[in-house]
């Protein structure tokens, strides 16, 4: 039996997410940007027939924003991951195997399904009347031509947002894939598809039926694997249960140059929290601390410093009050009062599950306090995140991210409910 494994894609999904509070935006030209108000994240469709590109620095179109009226919002990552919750919950509804694979994308098996097709065209259905987001769904017999098909319903009208690539004859798949370029497939991108050009291989077409061997010597055994996927080999299977992280990073560029040891204390406090918060989640502990502090690398008359490091932990924990406290250590040391920091971050490694404990050899007892960090994690998720912060945290607004565009917290903020 062809698997018929569907990939679920919100379309602009930032933008959407916007668009569903603002309908007097719907046809204007939006972008939303990054961190800080930096780069173009998302953009309408509008904004991209004008030729706004992905990542491009938000100061390169202003300009072109003042000619055409371009909007441009700050990033509600708040809201956009409450409206990713709600879109991932419907479409849990329609299958039991499912992958999350990111904020607005999600792989469903259906195979077995009877009218896969019409079942599509429902999801989407279903899911811009219950949550406002519009989605493309594509069908293939593997992630990468899923992937490929959900391309195809989002540029050709005539799929109206579904493309079953499993209904195609071969030699239609053929004609189909000869008219693609090899840098559109899902784990190829720009930069490989210039060495895969100087080799011939301009099409996906040309990729799918490349010599095996030597795709495999010159790319590794990952292209031979998304080259299999074309040919109908399921090698990249349906994840559904993720992971465990063996790494855990939170870090954030500040609004403004930070020169006092006191606001970096409270910014990575906060860091802390996060990683420390996602470590528990995952049912883990780590055993080392790592943290890095970066001055401007952008202000080439500015003296550079970016300090980092790393130690180890007497014990493993994911209690936030002691990786605060050795966090704290290590700020003290790198520490230099003459610099002008732009971003600082945190990184737990050495990540095991806590079932698996390693106690001292003299000393068995642990400062841990889980019966708190589980207090904490409840109150949080009950009332938002950052309702109980580490006393470190929270003085400071000043290494705050820029954020001068940004939306009200629609659905999750009870103030910012709009009123009709």
């Amino acid at each position: 039996m062809i698997q018929n494994l569907a990939l679920i894609d919100c379309n602009n999904f930032y933008v959407s997410c916007e668009r569903i509070f603002r309908p007097d935006l719907r046809e204007l030209p939006i972008v939303v940007l990054s961190n800080n108000d930096g780069c173009v994240v998302s953009r309408s469709n509008e904004a991209k027939k004008l030729g706004i590109k992905m990542g491009q620095p938000w100061f390169e179109c202003k300009e072109l924003s003042v000619t055409h009226n371009i909007l441009a919002l700050s990033s509600n990552y708040t809201l956009y991951a409450d409206i990713s919750d709600r879109v991932m919950n419907i479409l849990r509804s329609y299958s039991p195997k499912y992958q999350v694979y990111s904020i607005d994308e999600c792989f469903i098996d259906l195979t077995g399904t009877a009218k896969v097709r019409e079942i599509c065209y429902q999801i989407r259905e279903h899911v811009i009347k219950w949550t406002g987001i519009p989605v493309c769904v594509g069908v293939g017999s593997t992630k990468t031509l899923a992937k490929l098909a959900n391309l195809i319903a989002k540029k050709h009208p005539r799929s109206k947002g579904v493309f079953n690539y499993n209904n195609l004859t071969e030699t239609q798949q053929k004609k189909l894939l000869h008219q693609i370029p090899v840098s559109e497939v899902w784990g190829v991108g720009s930069r490989l598809s210039v060495r895969l050009k100087h080799r011939g291989i301009k099409t996906v077409e040309d990729l799918k039926t490349a010599h095996i061997p030597t795709l495999r010597e010159e790319f590794s055994v990952v292209m031979e694997k998304i080259q299999r996927e074309l040919q109908g080999v399921v090698c990249f299977n349906l994840e559904e249960v993720t992971p465990n992280k063996k790494q855990i990073i939170s870090s954030r560029s500040f609004g403004k140059p930070i020169r006092s040891i006191d606001i970096l204390k409270d910014a990575v406090s906060a860091f802390v929290a996060n990683a420390s918060e996602k470590l528990r989640s995952q049912k883990s502990h780590a055993s080392t601390v790592q943290v890095f502090l970066k001055t401007n690398r952008f202000k080439r008359d500015q003296a550079q410093y970016m300090p980092s490091l790393a130690i180890s932990l007497p014990q493993p924990t994911n209690d936030s009050l002691i990786i605060n406290r050795w966090s704290n250590r290590i700020i003290n040391k790198i520490f230099k009062s003459e610099y002008s920091y732009k971003k600082a971050g945190i990184i737990l490694s050495g990540i095991s599950p806590t079932m698996f404990h390693q106690f001292d050899l003299i000393d068995s007892t642990t400062p841990d306090n889980p019966e708190l960090m589980t207090t904490l994690d409840k109150l949080n998720k009950k009332f938002g995140r950052g309702t109980v912060k580490i006393s470190t945290q929270g003085f400071y607004k000043e290494w705050e991210m820029k954020q001068e565009r940004k939306s009200p917290h629609y659905t999750t903020d009870w103030n910012a409910i709009p009123r009709v």
